[in-house]
């Protein structure tokens, strides 16, 4: 029986209903640890939602300002530090935050970290940390190509989605969905310029966290767009999200950074929605034009290929996202790899051998 301590992002809880990808997919593993008879110690912020073992920290303060970043920080570096004395059986710490080097442990089990968001949003200390026995790894092979010279990598281990859990009836609707993060990145503006340009209804559904930078960006940029058929919906759990992406036209998703691997993207496909998608990061790979949707590089081709996603076929999304983005390939390979590590085995690969 293996023992895991998964590490969380500070500022972020994780549960069936997280927001964030990184969330999901520790909650994914959390999930199937437990089900396949290991012990899954999750450490995260209270309120959280666990299948295993919760070992809570105090959340962050209601503005997530630097102040409150850096306690935040300082309170993971205290909790790991004790969940380690407390649990020698430990035997390898699985971190997933963007600031993963800050809370680091001392010399001891093997640790894994998941580098779930672009390299540049990583501090340079994290990509080559010192601590011996430290590995790091990318969730797309896009992403692994993508790395910088010199960085040493374990091999990708590419993100999947529930594509059974996803599949809903009832009717289609006459609607455009953006879901995701409420921040400049993830193009939510954009997402709406195209709405307006294309004539179409579109719903908002993601986690506004607050950040003073998102907030002055939704107060900026978003509110002045919404209107009586562009909606913000607030935040969406699995439940609201599984209805929302079955009854979509389509998911629009003019991202302005490079995606690591996009999950919202597998979960649409999943559910038979075709995707309108900048081609940034591995988007490029997620989206099949003309089969699962379109890749566009201007608000204005965005609203052209809304009036175009009646074309997709539903069955061939769910057909592709299910040979190509299930659970079961990520859960085994994060499983190989917890192995490989406590073996003594972990060997990083060439950035460019994915």
């Amino acid at each position: 029986m293996l023992t895991i301590l998964h590490v969380a992002y500070p500022l972020a809880p994780v549960g069936p209903d997280a927001a964030g990808g990184a969330e999901q997919v520790l909650t994914a593993l959390d999930e199937a640890l437990v089900a396949a008879g290991h012990r899954s110690l999750v450490l995260a912020c209270a309120g959280s939602r666990v299948a295993g073992e919760l070992i809570a920290v105090p959340r962050a303060a209601a503005v997530l300002d630097e102040g409150a970043i850096r306690a935040a920080r300082e309170r993971h570096a205290a909790a790991v530090a004790a969940a380690l004395r407390a649990h020698p059986e430990i035997d390898v710490v699985h971190m997933h935050g963007i600031d993963f080097q800050t809370y680091l442990p001392p010399p001891g089990p093997p640790v894994l970290a998941t580098l779930h968001a672009p390299f540049s949003w990583y501090d340079p200390v994290a990509l080559r940390p010192e601590r011996p026995r430290t590995f790091l790894h990318c969730v797309s092979a896009h992403q692994h190509a993508g790395a910088p010279p010199g960085l040493a990598l374990l091999d990708p281990i590419p993100n999947g989605v529930p594509v059974e859990a996803l599949r809903g009836g009832g009717a289609r609707g006459d609607f455009a969905l953006f879901l995701g993060r409420i921040a400049p990145e993830k193009g939510v503006d954009l997402a709406l310029e195209a709405a307006h340009r294309a004539g179409c209804a579109l719903a908002v559904a993601g986690e506004l966290f607050p950040y003073p930078a998102h907030r002055d960006f939704f107060a900026a940029a978003v509110a002045p767009r919404l209107d009586r058929r562009r909606r913000y919906l607030g935040p969406a759990g699995f439940r609201r999200k599984r209805r929302l992406l079955n009854a979509a036209r389509c998911l629009l998703l003019p991202a302005r950074l490079p995606e690591t691997s996009s999950l919202v993207a597998r979960e649409a496909m999943a559910c038979g929605t075709p995707v309108i998608a900048y081609p940034a990061g591995a988007l490029a790979e997620v989206v099949e034009p003309g089969r699962t949707g379109f890749l566009v590089e201007t608000p204005g081709a965005m609203a052209a290929a809304i009036r175009e996603a009646g074309r997709i076929d539903s069955e061939t999304c769910r057909r592709i996202a299910a040979a190509r983005f299930g659970l079961r390939p990520m859960i085994e390979g994060y499983l190989a790899t917890y192995e490989q590590l406590i073996r003594g085995r972990g060997r990083p690969s060439h950035p460019q051998a994915a």
